[in-house]
């Protein structure tokens, strides 16, 4: 079964429409379904992620889409780009509503930025969820991104091969935010408040599906 849904290019120009297959998830009486916004970034990756384990994506780009969802994800890319098309299209408020009904939500790269409390140095439009504060492409340019091991709490002992892109820092975190990974020079890789959780890495450009599988169980699933 295919819809029609808005895409959106890199550069944020008004909506136009493709199909998008429905995946069949068989028999299954109660599937978990995952919101993914799909504004900009790498939210096809997310989306192939989720399905592969047995959860239904639905690509998320208008207000509405969010009442379909048992958990929303918020994609890698451009932040600015990607809080500007949200404060367009209504999806800040809609998102916070969500998270303040125990949505779970998780932030990926830019999607980190777009939750945190706080963004150092910057004025862009953002969600402000999370108390955490972030810097922007912390460890320099897209020539300095980089892939390293991670140990992550809540899941099984084998290291997870984390890429990191122009990636964000967690500068400072509250005292109700648990921290689930670190670089070895303590700089914070990935956390959890509640029913936030946040990487400053891409689990999705990888072939180990962990951390999706961490947040599918916050989903209950």
């Amino acid at each position: 079964m295919a819809g029609r849904v808005p895409q959106f290019s890199n550069q944020g120009t008004a909506p136009f429409f493709v199909p998008v297959a429905v995946p069949n998830q068989g028999n299954q009486a109660a599937v978990t379904r995952v919101g993914i916004l799909a504004m900009q970034g790498a939210f096809v990756e997310h989306a192939a992620m989720i399905r592969r384990l047995g959860a239904e994506a639905v690509l998320v780009r208008l207000p509405r889409d969010l009442e379909k969802v048992d958990a929303l994800i918020l994609p890698g890319g451009e932040s600015t780009t990607i809080g500007k098309l949200m404060r367009a299209y209504g999806l800040l408020e809609a998102i916070s509503h969500a998270a303040g009904i125990g949505v779970p939500i998780f932030g990926t790269c830019a999607g980190m930025i777009l939750l945190a409390k706080e963004v150092a140095g910057q004025a862009q439009p953002h969600l402000g969820l999370m108390d955490i504060v972030v810097k922007r492409n912390a460890f320099g340019r897209q020539i300095d991104s980089f892939e390293t091991d991670l140990q992550i709490s809540g899941l099984d002992p084998r290291p997870f091969h984390a890429v990191f892109i122009r990636a964000p820092i967690v500068e400072k975190v509250g005292e109700d935010v648990a921290i689930l990974a670190s670089l070895p020079d303590g700089t914070v890789a990935a956390a959890r408040e509640g029913n936030l959780l946040v990487s400053s890495f891409h689990p999705e450009l990888t072939d180990d599906p962990r951390l999706h599988e961490y947040f599918l169980r916050m989903a209950g699933r």
